[in-house]
């Protein structure tokens, strides 16, 4: 099964959101908080080329933020990806 990573920062709802699916769905997940890390959060925002969080990894693979893997869940997409080797 493809791990997932959440970057996060406190306070974002969209972070909570995002770690409250994979929650409920019992999906294992990794949060890496760049809340004090300024650094991280401006290498992660160049490797992807997006500006906000949070930023979710399922594998190696960028899915986006809380909406996409929202979308993903909707549609069944992310079963897929999680079992993908």
């Amino acid at each position: 099964m493809q791990s997932i990573i959440i970057y996060s920062t406190m306070n974002c709802p969209y972070c909570v959101a995002a770690k409250n699916l994979c929650i409920n769905r019992g999906l294992d997940y990794k949060e890496i908080d760049l809340t004090s890390d300024p650094d991280e959060l401006a290498r992660i925002k160049k490797q992807t080329g997006m500006l906000t969080v949070p930023q979710i990894f399922i594998g190696e693979e960028f899915i986006g933020g809380y909406t996409e893997l929202k979308k993903l869940n909707d549609t069944g997409e992310l079963d897929k990806k999680l079992l993908k080797d």
